[in-house]
């Protein structure tokens, strides 16, 4: 079924280098159409990045001397940051990971969440104090958190994490959340681009979302999710949900955009000059708009794809044959009611992404599997797809 995409292949590659008038006005058609000129992606990512760049530099500054998580580099995720995008020009959301690392005198554990079912697989982040006598260089200024008494360091020591952004032993988004978008607030007014934009703090509990406008009335949105890197893999756990039901605020939830950013850009660099994937997933997305299957299920789909199909059969003129080859796997896979998740157990996973070693052999979810356990939902699913 799934892999007959591939026993085209001869047949396509035999046809003239040249796409037939036909195909090109229907491609054009389509561009019109579902307005696939890919919007100004790559500069406003630029702009987002030295936004956030500058603002981790300011939070450094401010917060060297405290406990508070220690804030990495920012890493661009989600459709915008990987050169496609859903939605209009005006309604992009430029998503960026902050990965927490932390702070001096803490250690932090990955511990499997047991407080509740989610749907995707979630943790919870154990802070520990540790130790820092032992150091090799110990700093001169900080008291170990173990080996001094409450009073000492009541007194000449703001407080562990544990006593400011967890709840019990446990890392909190929430408090996070909150923790950052009041220093975003406090600190806009350092920030060069303060003379450029004016800014908005959104409401948000697990993320710190802004609203950045130019006095011509065009706004850019900005959404910083603070993660937490399992090992050194790409896989990591996130504090914002992505279901409608919204775990304890001590649970973090396992993700792959990291791992799928870096995907995007491997096949960038290896695929032919006018690449149609990304117009093909734009294309797609708008098409099944209304259909009730999730982006993360076409987004999923490709990237099956992209590994099945040669990259050098991506090119421009095979627009309409891969988004030809898109819908039937898409369709296949809602009938089979099975959709295997791209990390899991792989063979043809890009060797430049790094995955826990848990991932090999395991068996892999299914994004189909609330359908496998209700037939009306299937049957609805179908006729949805097949109405489009």
């Amino acid at each position: 079924g799934v892999r007959e995409v591939d026993n085209r292949r001869d047949s396509e590659s035999e046809e003239s280098e040249e796409e037939n008038p036909a195909e090109r006005n229907m491609i054009w058609f389509f561009s019109r159409r579902f307005q696939l000129s890919v919007p100004k992606l790559a500069s406003r990512r630029w702009v987002v990045q030295e936004l956030l760049s500058d603002l981790l530099r300011v939070s450094h500054n401010l917060f060297s001397d405290s406990f508070f998580p220690v804030l990495e580099p920012v890493i661009g995720v989600g459709s915008a940051c990987e050169g496609w995008s859903p939605h209009k020009e005006e309604d992009v959301v430029y998503c960026m990971f902050v990965p927490l690392k932390p702070p001096r005198g803490h250690a932090f554990h990955l511990e499997p969440d047991s407080t509740g079912e989610m749907p995707q697989r979630s943790m919870r982040v154990r802070v520990e104090l540790v130790c820092t006598c032992t150091e090799d260089q110990p700093d001169q200024n900080m008291l170990c958190f173990l080996h001094h008494s409450e009073q000492e360091l009541k007194r000449s020591q703001v407080a562990s994490l544990l006593h400011t952004l967890c709840t019990g032993p446990y890392l909190d988004g929430e408090k996070i959340a909150l923790w950052f978008q009041t220093f975003v607030i406090s600190a806009w007014s350092m920030m060069p681009q303060s003379r450029r934009y004016s800014m908005k703090v959104l409401p948000s509990c697990r993320s710190c979302k802004m609203k950045l406008m130019k006095a011509s009335g065009r706004s850019l949105f900005v959404e910083t999710v603070f993660s937490v890197q399992q090992g050194d893999s790409d896989i990591f756990l996130s504090s914002q949900p992505t279901e409608a039901q919204i775990p304890p605020s001590t649970t973090w939830l396992e993700s792959y955009a990291v791992a799928e950013a870096k995907f995007f850009r491997h096949v960038a660099m290896h695929a032919p000059p006018r690449s149609c994937h990304l117009k093909c997933l734009r294309l797609c997305a708008r098409i099944l708009e209304g259909s009730g299957l999730s982006i993360y299920a076409l987004k999923t789909t490709v990237m099956h794809l992209l590994t099945l199909i040669p990259l050098s059969e991506w090119q421009h003129k095979y627009l309409l044959m891969r988004v030809d080859d898109t819908m039937r796997y898409l369709r296949c896979c809602l009938e089979e009611k099975h959709l295997k998740h791209f990390f899991f157990d792989n063979e043809d996973m890009p060797r430049e992404i790094s995955l826990p070693p848990a991932f090999q052999g395991a068996q892999p979810l299914n994004l189909f599997q609330h359908l496998a356990q209700d037939p009306d939902a299937q049957t609805e699913a179908l006729k949805k797809f097949d109405d489009l």
